[in-house]
């Protein structure tokens, strides 16, 4: 992906070849029963060696029909980038089965061709992926807030610095012992939205939205009762910090 960009969609494109009118005739195939699913599957080695693998997206083509049919394969290239270092290669495999399961089934599944990749010469209609991207420059957070600029309702997301007092907490006072406070920070400001154009293309994103994308736990020592007596004890309360 470009540096400092979100990845917003990906897409795999896929170019059907038309079937041959002869082995449609052959089989009997009408329009309405020449159908077959089409899966994509992300694959994974695990380290022992096995396989595992994850249903991406399926739709149902028509053998009457060619030319480019596109997946939603998003979710596999999100969680790929997530795998730490060094990465595998990101698999996807495609495979296609029957509309229906049963004795009367149609085997129209088995006509289906998509264009291959990576024969010598070059092939007209190999497999693309798309990944459609925002530039965080425009559509991102500005990082920390500027302490010396009042915050408007124009202001655009940012991160402000806060410190909250434990001490000065009634709830608190005799169960936290340490610490007494601790530096943390809030989510402020606005997002630009998405142009209407992108908005219509891409309804499934929603509003932007100023929120923490990563937190961090905070340690205490804290004051409980065993037994009948007092005790100190070290815990880690979840999300309490805004990184």
């Amino acid at each position: 992906l470009p540096p400092n960009s979100e990845l917003v969609q990906a897409v795999l494109r896929l170019f059907q070849e038309p079937v041959p009118k002869a082995a449609l005739r052959r089989h009997g195939l009408s329009p309405r029963h020449a159908r077959a699913r089409v899966t994509i599957e992300w694959l994974r080695v695990r380290e022992d060696g096995s396989n595992r693998t994850s249903l991406i997206d399926s739709r149902l083509v028509s053998l009457h029909e060619s030319g480019w049919k596109t997946f939603d394969v998003t979710e596999a290239v999100t969680f790929w980038q997530q795998l730490g270092q060094p990465r595998q290669p990101l698999l996807l495999v495609v495979s296609v089965h029957r509309e229906h399961l049963g004795p009367g089934a149609s085997s129209a599944h088995k006509l289906v061709r998509f264009a291959p990749q990576g024969e010598p010469g070059g092939v007209q209609g190999k497999p693309q992926l798309e990944l459609h991207t925002l530039d965080l420059k425009d559509y991102g957070a500005q990082g920390n807030c500027d302490p010396e600029v009042p915050l408007t309702e124009g202001t655009r997301c940012c991160r402000q610095e806060m410190f909250v007092d434990l001490q000065g907490m009634k709830w608190a006072e005799n169960w936290i012992l340490e610490p007494p406070g601790f530096v943390a920070h809030e989510c402020v400001g606005s997002c630009r939205q998405l142009p209407e154009p992108l908005s219509f293309k891409w309804p499934f994103l929603g509003p932007r939205r100023c929120i923490a994308s990563e937190t961090a736990a905070l340690p205490m020592i804290v004051s409980i009762q065993e037994g009948g007596r007092t005790r100190p004890r070290v815990v880690s309360l979840p999300n309490m910090r805004v990184q």
